[in-house]
């Protein structure tokens, strides 16, 4: 009887199995797409403040950090991260489990006795156990082991939190370095661009005069061809330049999280002297251990490695077991229908001591392998000061070899602007002059913008954190006002002076 009532049940959960499997995996539709897409766009902009003046190199850095998108994911992840260690925290308290619930069966149980040495029935069948019984009990428990692993994993959550912090910290860092590099070259198009469209409208205007006189055989045709090619070299040249003018501001609105379309007018404020670096190479080196998030995360992560040997030890340990339990069972041939129950168990796996010698083994072979991966990458970061010196010693010449083409180009142009007549070689001579001018002007922005960069890099190269704790919480006003702050004074303090007194110098 019993194996005929568990066919039914056999054959249904076999359909409702076959079913399940069969069932075709649910597209998103383009209503869903579309609500996909409005939600998206929505977290992408969502409470910027206005662009309502013209923005300084501080205030797009204060917007990088606040809606830069890269960044609130790392902040993100941050947090994600201190959740999951408190979440873990609670692993290490005993486990309180309440019960309850009915129990029943078809027919009544019993048993009866036989005697051992003649095997006659020494009973009749009887039952100490209703059908149908209400259960419930209250258990606690608490394992040594148990708690041991909680506690090293939480040790290991703890030290994740922090490598997520220095993952956003290295995320901030190099996002100012990118507005720093992007800045300064979008204020260059923003002062070029429109001499730039001027020049190109007097170019094409020029350019049709000569296809028209070389139409109409006002000139020869070698001259009226050479003189189409060098306003087409003009044109050809121009139009270069003033792309990378216009990728420069894209680039600045895609780090400031800027909607597409928006008006972004950069302050024209006069250059800011380039710093000048007085530190000895020995000190930036010292700053660079200290502080770069790469190598710190490394260091903790070292650390976290360790909680997994802990683990694998803790694991080998005797375990000590507490219970105490509280029971009601509602069988009315019980004599105690409440009970309370205790019970103090250890044990232990004696195979897993097996595994002591690999783990010591894997123990030295992960503490190696963890050092030698921290100490190349400290002289990654070592090589990376060095480099970033060098490189802003020279980007610093290049402005000033920049400065002294433009005072020249400058000179031309007004040679050529006063000695203009009527006919078409002194116009081209005059668009040739203003067009190296431009050129001139646009290779001494890039400088001045390369230097900027290459101070950028040197900065993050020692690691040095401009952000306030709290970036939320602050207004662009407010958050621009405290970046600024932190530059000065770190680069007053950090990189500006030497504790030897003695500059460093990078070439004569």
């Amino acid at each position: 009887m019993p194996r005929l009532a568990l066919r039914p049940l056999t054959l249904t959960s076999s359909l409702l199995l076959c079913a399940c499997s069969v069932l075709p995996p649910e597209t998103y539709t383009e209503q869903d797409k579309t609500d996909r897409i409005r939600f998206d766009r929505q977290m992408m902009y969502d409470q910027q403040e206005p662009v309502t003046h013209p923005i300084s190199f501080y205030e797009a850095a204060a917007r990088a950090l606040k809606y830069n998108l890269d960044y609130r994911l790392k902040l993100m992840e941050s947090a994600l991260a201190a959740d999951l260690r408190d979440l873990s925290s609670h692993e290490m308290l005993p486990q309180l489990v309440a019960s309850a619930g009915l129990a029943g069966r078809s027919n009544d149980s019993g048993g009866t006795s036989v005697g051992i040495e003649d095997g006659e029935v020494s009973l009749r069948p009887s039952t100490s156990e209703e059908r149908y019984r209400d259960l419930s009990g209250l258990g606690l428990s608490w394992s040594l082991l148990d708690f041991g692993v909680a506690y090293y994993r939480n040790q290991q959550k703890g030290d994740q939190v922090l490598m997520a912090e220095e993952r956003r910290r290295k995320v901030a860092q190099n996002v100012l370095q990118d507005v720093r590099s992007a800045y300064w070259r979008a204020l260059g198009a923003q002062r070029l661009l429109p001499e730039v469209d001027k020049l190109l409208a007097r170019t094409r205007l020029a350019l049709d005069s000569a296809r028209q006189a070389e139409t109409q055989g006002l000139l020869p045709r070698q001259q009226a061809l050479a003189y189409q090619r060098a306003l087409i070299d003009s044109v050809s040249l121009l139009n270069q330049r003033r792309q990378d003018l216009e990728f420069a501001r894209a680039e600045l609105a895609a780090l400031m999280s800027l909607p597409s379309g928006s008006k972004m007018e950069l302050a024209d404020t006069p250059e800011p002297k380039l710093p000048i670096l007085a530190q000895t190479i020995d000190n930036m080196e010292q700053i660079a251990l200290e502080n770069r998030p790469e190598i710190m995360e490394e260091w903790y992560r070292k650390r976290a490695n360790q909680q997994d040997i802990k683990i694998a030890k803790a694991e080998m340990w005797p375990n000590v077991s507490l219970n105490w339990g509280y029971n009601y069972d509602s069988n009315q041939y019980l004599y105690n229908n409440h009970w309370s129950e205790t019970g103090l168990q250890v044990s232990i796996n004696l195979l897993k001591i097996l595994r002591l010698p690999a783990i010591q083994n894997m123990e030295v072979s992960q503490k190696v392998t963890d050092d030698t991966r921290r100490v190349a990458l400290s002289m990654a970061v070592l090589t990376q000061v060095r480099v970033g010196a060098l490189r802003y010693n020279l980007a610093a010449q290049e402005v000033a070899f920049a400065d002294e083409s433009l005072r020249v180009d400058q000179s031309l142009l007004h040679y050529a602007q006063a000695a203009r007549t009527s006919d078409q070689g002194s116009e081209l001579e005059v668009i040739r002059s203003e067009g190296r001018y431009l050129l001139s002007r646009y290779q001494r922005e890039a400088a001045y913008s390369q230097a900027q960069a290459a101070w950028g890099r040197l900065y993050n190269s020692v690691g040095l954190d401009v952000q306030p704790e709290a970036i939320a919480q602050h207004d662009i006003a407010t958050l621009a006002q405290a970046i600024e702050y932190t530059i000065k004074k770190q680069e007053n303090q950090a990189l500006l002076t030497s504790n030897s007194g003695v500059p460093y110098a990078l070439a004569d």
